[in-house]
């Protein structure tokens, strides 16, 4: 661990060669600072439902749309919203100094994907409008059960299922799981509304109206993985986010959420996603081990070992896990807190400042759901949203040691049992 920070602080030390969200931010360089390395965590695009279908038979009132995607495959739709943020970013990084305007410089990009065919697309997009006409490498495992960067628990990494399940439970509020249910009542109001149901009730002619009180959620342990948030906020989550891909996926309002969701309804049913991710993936036990091949690639990439650009395209899981890690919180775009978006990322940059330090400082990005839907041209009067986010335990500038030193206290951190 002392060769890690002693090798990061030389690098370091060393030139490299619900309303509207605000527009992006000026270039650092604008306020007298200059941007050296920059690190994107990528959720991959838009993509149908994992599985058709999306819910169980009889949670839902009407069968689920169609989609002419494979399950959980980027959509075309997709690969060219994620193209509208490589364009984008492509302009930015431009002007920071961080790419050339013209030519390639394959070089300043390192670029690594999950093993899942949806995060390699993605990627792949992502590069094809970021460097046009340039072959950027693109690594990946061959396939999630041997990727131990983006899916370490199906590669092998040991997580103790009941000590997982307590550190997750210790998230709840007075009440338990149950008072998020009672917290949330109003979303399940206009969740049941969109699905004619809700999850354990037979949606069958002349059925009664359901209430989500009717099922209630629990969470179970998992041997060897993270915890597994079962019942009606389950349902809530995977719900919500598939009506939110059929808007992304621009589908007629007519077939998203069966025409009875608006863009308002999809906001608050997009509640559960977070809660959902606070007990399976953020509890610190859990996040501590499933971040923490990222937190070492972040640090490394930061500390000059590899691109200037470092691009990571994985799932909401990791950036949900390395949330968890750095207890880093943020609101991408018109998403709720703490969810991520199709595309959504987190980033870190390294910064010299006009003093000449060096610090880190983190930020989210993400497109709103208007501008995926309609796959608007993103420029500097028409951005993404892009907003910094506060890293705890950190001053707001972060130099680079301390940063390297908050990942490895949070590394070796013993957890409570």
């Amino acid at each position: 661990m002392r060769r890690w920070l002693a090798l990061a602080l030389l690098a370091a030390a060393s030139p490299s060669p619900a309303a509207p969200p605000a527009p992006a931010p000026a270039p650092a360089a604008a306020r007298g600072e200059t941007v050296e390395r920059v690190v994107l965590l990528m959720r991959h695009g838009v993509r149908p439902s994992t599985k058709f279908p999306a819910t169980p038979a009889g949670t839902t009132a009407q069968a689920w749309p169609a989609w002419s995607t494979p399950a959980g495959d980027l959509t075309p739709h997709g690969a060219a919203a994620i193209g509208r943020l490589g364009a984008y970013d492509r302009a930015l990084w431009v002007r920071q100094g961080l790419l050339p305007a013209s030519g390639c410089a394959p070089a300043a990009i390192s670029a690594r994907a999950s093993g899942a065919s949806r995060a390699i697309r993605t990627g792949r997009a992502f590069l094809a409008a970021l460097t046009p006409g340039c072959a950027v490498p693109l690594d990946h495992p061959a396939s999630e059960d041997e990727d131990a960067t983006f899916h370490p628990a199906d590669a092998g990494l040991a997580i103790d299922g009941d000590t997982a399940r307590a550190a997750a439970l210790r998230q709840a509020p007075a009440g338990g799981i149950a008072a998020e249910a009672v917290a949330n009542a109003d979303a399940f109001r206009v969740l049941e509304h969109v699905t004619g149901c809700c999850p354990g009730k037979a949606c069958g002619r002349g059925a009664s109206a359901c209430t989500a009180a009717d099922r209630v959620s629990h969470l179970v342990a998992v041997p060897g993985d993270k915890p597994d948030l079962k019942g009606a906020l389950s349902f809530a989550s995977t719900a919500g986010q598939t009506i939110l891909l059929q808007y992304l996926e621009a589908m007629p309002m007519a077939q998203v959420g069966w025409g009875r969701a608006s863009a308002a309804d999809i906001r608050t049913m997009l509640r559960f996603h977070p809660i959902k991710f606070r007990y399976e993936t953020r509890p610190p036990y859990v996040a501590q081990r499933l971040a923490a091949p990222l937190a070492r690639r972040i640090v490394d990439a930061l500390a000059g070992r590899s691109g200037r650009i470092t691009l990571l395209f994985g799932h909401d899981t990791n950036l949900a896990a390395l949330g968890g890690f750095y207890d880093l919180h943020w609101t991408m775009a018109d998403y709720p807190r703490d969810d991520i978006a199709p595309g959504g990322a987190l980033g870190f940059e390294l910064v010299r400042g006009a003093d000449g330090a060096r610090y880190v400082r983190a930020f989210s990005q993400a497109q709103t759901m208007a501008q995926v839907r309609a796959l608007t041209p993103l420029t500097r009067g028409v951005a993404p949203h892009r907003a910094a986010v506060a890293i705890p335990g950190c001053p707001a500038r972060c130099p680079l040691a301390s940063f390297v030193a908050l990942t490895e206290a949070r590394l070796r951190q013993p957890v409570a049992r």
